[in-house]
């Protein structure tokens, strides 16, 4: 049969002592004890072997015939599976003892000592856990320690404080080793916190805690943890490798905050000239709260984005409303007629009736108050945005592409739908 050690955090999970564990008063016989006079009750009395008359029960049951509720709780926590007080329960420290013969210090060391086979057959996982271990039965008494009386501090046993102590240190180092080949990096880090609170001189804790940070991309603490080291090891090779590490990282840190704050740089001189050249044109542009998806088309100045005298492309989309089809253009240069564009695009696959060629016809664009201007097909695109009653939203400059035969009529429908909207 095999007993194992009851987990630390068992005492939160088991319940049943509340009564016991809050103080409050049972009134009158508990339903334990009721059920049990229940059955009694309902069953023929007969003798019992000490002299009551009642069913027979058996030997255990027999044992807690007359006690309370109360009483028979506190026994339960006598017992591992029931017991609310860890600590201070002979019967755990019994199944402890089963468990692992010695002193915590011996139980310890014998986890450290697997930990650090495992360790050196690089199985960092198993490693961890047998370390863990070993720290979780240092720190049980550690923590006995803290509750016990001045008296019972007074007799403990200095060397035996020392040798435990020394040994928690290790073994926390050890897992923060094991942290850093598993790539653990903030676990590491607190475990080499946790040594150093311990021992402030521990190299080792200084050079994974440095390498962890490191890795994490946090230098300016990896550096100060790997200054620390230094100054109490200045030759120490795994520390000065660390220290070269930190240098280059930080170069490369360095070198690509100063590419991001150039980019950031141009940017905003894109931007401040790209919005004096629209201002010295005369022409508008207005953003809504949700504008399209158009990926890397944009405004821009070609083909200097930071030069004054370069020309402006704009995101263009041709709609043919009576179809209910378009055509994007990525870059429509001001200085470029709507023809140009037109004369690669048209005819179009869709057109069965052949009603869209450059020559069958006629352009339009929206104006500002909800009317139309025909756009030249021959003059360049600034002429159209420089009209005054024109507005690019966000960003795309529609133009709408009408067969003449059909442009008088969609006119006519286009303004009637206008109208409606500004009425309803």
């Amino acid at each position: 049969m095999k007993i194992e050690e009851l987990a630390d955090d068992f005492t939160e999970s088991v319940n049943v002592s509340d009564f016991q564990q809050h103080d409050r008063p049972i009134p009158g016989p508990d339903l334990l004890t009721q059920a049990m006079m229940n059955a009694a009750a309902s069953t023929p009395p007969s003798a019992n072997p000490d002299g009551t008359a009642g069913p027979q029960m058996p030997p255990a049951m027999a044992e807690i015939r007359n006690k309370s509720g109360t009483e028979i709780l506190a026994d339960l926590n006598k017992s591992p599976l029931f017991m609310t007080d860890l600590e201070e329960n002979d019967d755990l420290e019994a199944l402890k003892a089963l468990a692992y013969e010695g002193t915590p210090s011996e139980v310890a060391q014998n986890f450290k000592e697997q930990g650090n086979e495992t360790f050196k057959e690089k199985r960092w996982k198993d490693a961890k856990e047998f370390y863990g271990k070993a720290i979780q039965v240092l720190l049980l008494e550690v923590r006995k320690r803290q509750k016990a009386s001045s008296e019972e501090q007074a007799k403990e046993n200095a060397e035996e404080i020392k040798k435990e102590v020394g040994l928690l240190e290790t073994c926390l180092v050890n897992r923060a080793a094991c942290h850093l080949e598993l790539k653990n990096y903030r676990s590491c880090t607190q475990d080499c916190a946790s040594a150093l609170r311990i021992n402030s001189k521990n190299v080792k804790a200084y050079y994974r805690s440095s390498k962890a940070l490191v890795s994490l991309g946090r230098i300016v603490e990896a550096d100060d943890s790997c200054a620390r080291g230094l100054e109490i090891d200045p030759e120490n090779a795994a520390l000065k490798a660390v220290a070269g590490e930190i240098v280059k990282k930080n170069e490369v840190i360095a070198a690509k905050k100063k590419k991001d704050m150039e980019r950031e740089q141009r940017q905003r001189l894109e931007a401040v000239t790209l919005n004096t050249a629209l201002k010295a044109r005369g022409i508008k542009i207005r953003k809504t709260a949700q504008p399209p998806e158009m990926e890397d088309a944009k405004v821009e100045l070609v083909p200097d984005p930071i030069d004054p005298t370069s020309t402006i492309s704009f995101p263009t989309v041709l709609l043919y409303p009576l179809h209910l089809e378009s055509d994007f253009i990525k870059s429509f240069n001001e200085t470029e007629p709507l023809s140009h564009h037109l004369s690669y695009i048209l005819p179009l696959p869709w057109d069965v009736k052949g009603e869209y060629k450059p020559n069958s016809v006629e352009c339009f664009m929206e104006t500002t108050t909800g009317g139309l201007i025909k756009v030249g097909k021959n003059a360049g695109l600034l002429k159209a945005l420089t009209s005054g009653s024109i507005e690019i939203v966000d960003e795309v400059v529609k133009i709408f592409v009408v067969p003449k035969a059909k442009a008088t009529d969609w006119i006519a429908d286009f303004k009637k739908k206008k109208a409606a909207e500004a009425t309803g």
